[in-house]
């Protein structure tokens, strides 16, 4: 027999028992693109405004690259959470389901999608 008062089994948790995990999380990423998205932005700002072989070297350097990918990662994966509340929230049964797993589908395959660019562009 466990003996847990309310307080503790509510710590944390929400009714769905990952509330707080999600929460945090887009707590953190909206922070990190707060950080990232005006810097990227920067780089890509000029990096656009040249030619195609000037662009290439731009994005070919290390500090643009490994920043492109990490906001494309975070960025989906922010886009991912957001989304499937939003589909949760508004739809029900079969459709939810589908719904989600279209989405999910969606945000893994714009991740694939684009570091596959930037590998190619990268290397």
């Amino acid at each position: 027999m466990q003996y847990l008062t309310d307080r503790k089994r509510a710590v944390g948790k929400g009714s769905a028992h990952s509330g707080a995990e999600h929460h945090w999380f887009m707590i953190v990423s909206s922070v990190a693109l707060a950080i990232m998205v005006p810097i990227w932005i920067f780089i890509f700002g000029n990096a656009l405004g040249s030619g195609y072989e000037a662009s290439l070297a731009t994005m070919s350097r290390p500090f643009p690259a490994i920043l492109t990918g990490l906001m494309l990662v975070v960025g989906m994966l922010h886009f991912h959470k957001g989304g499937r509340v939003m589909i949760e929230d508004y739809t029900a049964g079969t459709t939810r389901k589908v719904l989600i797993m279209a989405y999910v589908a969606f945000s893994y395959v714009m991740i694939a999608c684009g570091l596959f660019a930037l590998v190619k562009i990268a290397l």
